[in-house]
């Protein structure tokens, strides 16, 4: 499956990951369907930044009423990993929901993005879309 994703997304993942190094950092993706139109940094919470992930719960909530009020859509997320390759974790694995999501993990000076199914991450190719 190809997913489409504006380059003002795309430079916004950057840029949290490279200012979050050597922190993991975290987002959310919005858009509809499998176009990436927007990226939200989001503050990591959880205590060990340096090698987990946790979405600030209120930028979650917020983004979720956001989008119940016409906005656009939590579609996925976004977490960077400062030592390792731009694919799921056991961690990761370990703590995905099987929802359908969109993943997109900045790693080893890239970013690749997959799909949450329930029997596991699916690669996912992607196109820049031009705002």
């Amino acid at each position: 499956m190809d997913i489409a994703v504006t380059r003002e997304a795309l430079e916004g993942m950057e840029r949290a990951a490279a200012e979050a190094h050597p922190r993991e950092a975290c987002g959310l993706l919005l858009g509809e369907g499998a176009n990436v139109a927007n990226f939200a940094q989001t503050a990591n919470v959880h205590c060990r930044p340096e090698t987990h992930f946790e979405l600030d719960p209120q930028a979650l909530i917020d983004a979720h009423r956001a989008a119940r009020d016409g906005g656009p859509q939590v579609i996925g997320y976004f977490h960077s990993h400062p030592v390792g390759a731009a694919a799921p974790s056991a961690t990761d694995r370990a703590s995905a929901a099987g929802d359908g999501r969109i993943w997109a993990i900045w790693g080893e000076g890239e970013l690749a993005f997959w799909r949450d199914d329930p029997a596991g991450f699916a690669a996912l190719s992607y196109s820049v879309q031009e705002r």
